[in-house]
């Protein structure tokens, strides 16, 4: 038995000074755990015994806790060429199969993620996808998965919502009357976003996800292709955004811009020779524009747009057919319930003798018949003027103008709405609607390109 007076040498032992050589041995301590954590997530074991699973959750961190750890992030970082990339050590950046391009702090490497098949899974910021360099074949598909997940280790840092997805390139075949034939659709998102094709070069869109630290979430990209023989090609950047950022979209946005001054145009517009048919059918997206400067303490009071200048296109801007006699018709309209069918009529004819002017939307139900114009394709900016004052909120026909009277020249127009909102809205064809019970009518539409505007805060 042990005396009570024993002395016990343990609860007394010195600690051993810390040594120079210390730092660097718990740096490669922590990358080796961290190559280990990463290499499980990625090469997962088939075995029921899985000592790594989860390991974010498992790895100590054993750092001086006023040393920042160079192993504990993959922030975004821009490489000497242009390219978006994320900060890690060169093992990391090789075991992902990116390629190095410039340099971060604390010896790591500007790593370029590059994905160039069809099938694979992306759980990497800032990963292009790129058109597989072999071609895509007609009547093919080729998608995608964007995978967001906290207890993924290179997701480990900052739960993600929003992912952003730029579209460096992107050339699919044209469209059928306005409808696609090659297809891109995202599936996943609690965004709604539409099917698109043809040219979209320098296009965005910001697809929101449920966090990524309350569920996993899976988002698709993919890619349909008709028989038709076409060139197919696309670099997409896919940029996986953290929770609570200040430069995020609002809610619902498809699109964002935060400059001051910029373009936005609707999905397929290209200043191109011809009258072919480019507006989308079945568009419903919100563009947003928030600058810096446009917020409450901000002398900034309004956003302004303008039709691009162009030099090749027939038009700036050809969202469906103007109408010349609108309120002719719908006077007939209003007056008599009886003489419906020949307001429409009238109205039908007048909307086929006008193909380049303005056109603005008015609506209201009048002795129970829907006298609303502008309702199948249109630009909606709510709050827009031009200098005189004169105010509309839906645009369409070949010029932008808030006029009653349609007429043929294009204006500058101010909204003082914050966040400055704008909507593209298509219906599903370019064919002749034809008039019924609360009805209008409207011709069949030609050579609509859809809209590019410059926008400007003042």
């Amino acid at each position: 038995m042990v005396p009570d007076d024993t002395w016990n040498a343990l609860p007394y032992q010195p600690m051993r000074p810390r040594l120079p050589g210390d730092v660097e041995e718990e740096k490669t301590q922590a990358e080796n755990r961290l190559l280990l954590g990463i290499f499980n997530n990625k090469f997962p074991l088939v075995n029921t015994w899985r000592p790594f699973t989860n390991p974010p959750n498992r790895l100590p961190i054993s750092f001086n806790p006023n040393f920042n750890n160079p192993f504990a992030n993959f922030d975004a970082c821009t490489s000497p060429s242009g390219e978006s990339g994320i900060c890690t050590l060169g093992s990391l950046c090789s075991l992902f199969g990116g390629r190095p391009s410039g340099s971060c702090s604390f010896g790591k490497v500007c790593c370029i993620n590059v994905v160039t098949t069809c099938g694979g899974t992306v759980t990497l910021n800032n990963t292009y996808w790129q058109s597989p360099s072999t071609g895509v074949s007609a009547s093919s598909t080729c998608a995608l998965k964007i995978r967001t997940d906290s207890t993924i280790a290179e997701q480990s840092k900052k739960p993600i919502c929003p992912i952003r997805l730029d579209f460096i390139s992107f050339t699919t075949a044209q469209p059928t009357v306005g409808t696609c034939t090659d297809t891109f659709t995202v599936s996943g998102a609690t965004t709604a976003t539409p099917v698109i094709c043809g040219d979209n070069s320098g296009q965005q869109m910001y697809l929101n996800v449920p966090s990524s630290d309350i569920s996993p979430n899976n988002v698709q990209l993919i890619f349909t292709f008709s028989p038709a023989v076409t060139t197919r090609t696309w670099n997409i950047k896919i940029a996986m955004l953290p929770c609570g950022a200040t430069y995020l979209a609002p809610a619902d946005c498809l699109q964002y811009f935060s400059a001051a001054s910029g373009r936005v145009k609707s999905f397929n517009w290209m200043d191109v020779a011809g009258t072919a048919t480019r507006q989308l059918n079945n568009q419903n997206s919100t563009f947003a524009s928030e600058p810096n400067s446009f917020h409450p303490r901000s002398k900034t009071t309004q956003m302004c747009v303008s039709v691009c200048a162009v030099t090749l296109t027939n038009s700036q801007t050809a969202l469906t057919t103007a109408q010349t006699t609108v309120t002719n018709a719908q006077t007939a309209v209003v007056t008599a319930q009886a003489a419906l069918t020949a307001a429409q009529t009238a109205l039908a004819n007048a909307l086929a003798n006008s193909a380049t002017l303005s056109g603005v939307g008015t609506s209201g139900i009048l002795n129970r018949v829907n006298t609303a114009t502008c309702l199948y394709d249109f630009l909606l900016i709510a709050g827009a003027r031009d200098s005189t004052n004169a105010e509309a909120d839906r645009f369409f026909g070949n010029a932008l103008n808030p006029a009653i009277v349609p007429v043929a020249a294009s204006v500058q127009v101010c909204s003082p709405m914050k966040p400055f909102q704008m909507t593209h809205r298509t219906d599903g064809t370019e064919n002749a609607v034809v008039a019924g019970v609360n009805v209008l009518p409207a011709p069949a539409d030609s050579g609509n390109v859809g809209f590019c505007l410059d926008y400007q805060e003042k």
